[in-house]
C-alpha cells in the first residue's frame, strides 16, 4: 500500500500538482492523495503514520466542506486508535461545524460516535454530538 501510494504521489506531482480528472472522486492531485494516505494507513493498522499524514495536509486547501468533514472524520478515527479520545471527540465536533448534515450521516462517523459512548465516559459535547447524529445506546 505505501509503495503504491508513493507512487501515486509522485505521479501528482509529476503532473504539476495541479487536480486532474476533477469529476472523478474529487480527482486526482498530490493532496487528494495524502488524504487517501490517512485512511489507508489506519485501515493498515498504523495509526501514527495516518497521523502524520494528516498532519501534511491542510484542511483549508480542501476543495469543499464535505472533504474537509470526510478529512476530519479520518483524523478523528485516527485519534480514537491512538487512545486520544478527547483529540477524538475534539475533531468530531469540528467536522459537524465544519459539514454538519455529512457528519451526522455517514456511517463511519456514527459508527465512532457509538463505540465512544460505550467505551469510556461521556461529555455534554459527545452526547449532544450523538443525540444530533441519531445515535442510540
Amino acid at each position: 500500500m505505501r509503495e503504491l501510494t508513493d507512487e501515486a504521489a509522485a505521479l501528482a506531482e509529476e503532473l504539476g500538482g495541479a487536480t486532474m480528472l476533477r469529476d472523478h472522486g474529487g480527482g486526482f492531485s498530490p493532496l487528494t492523495v495524502q488524504l487517501h494516505k490517512i485512511s489507508a494507513e489506519n485501515h493498515a493498522g498504523d495509526p501514527q503514520a495516518a497521523l502524520d499524514a494528516a498532519r501534511a495536509i491542510s484542511l483549508k486547501a480542501l476543495p469543499s466542506v464535505e472533504r474537509r468533514s470526510r478529512a476530519l472524520g479520518d483524523i478523528a478515527v485516527t485519534y480514537d486508535r491512538l487512545g486520544r479520545r478527547s483529540d477524538c471527540v475534539r475533531t468530531l465536533l469540528a467536522a459537524e461545524r465544519c459539514a454538519p448534515q455529512e457528519t451526522h450521516a455517514r456511517p463511519a462517523t456514527k459508527s465512532l460516535i457509538s463505540s465512544l459512548l460505550a467505551s469510556g465516559p461521556t461529555s455534554t459535547e459527545l452526547r449532544g454530538l450523538a443525540e444530533r447524529s441519531g445515535v442510540l445506546l
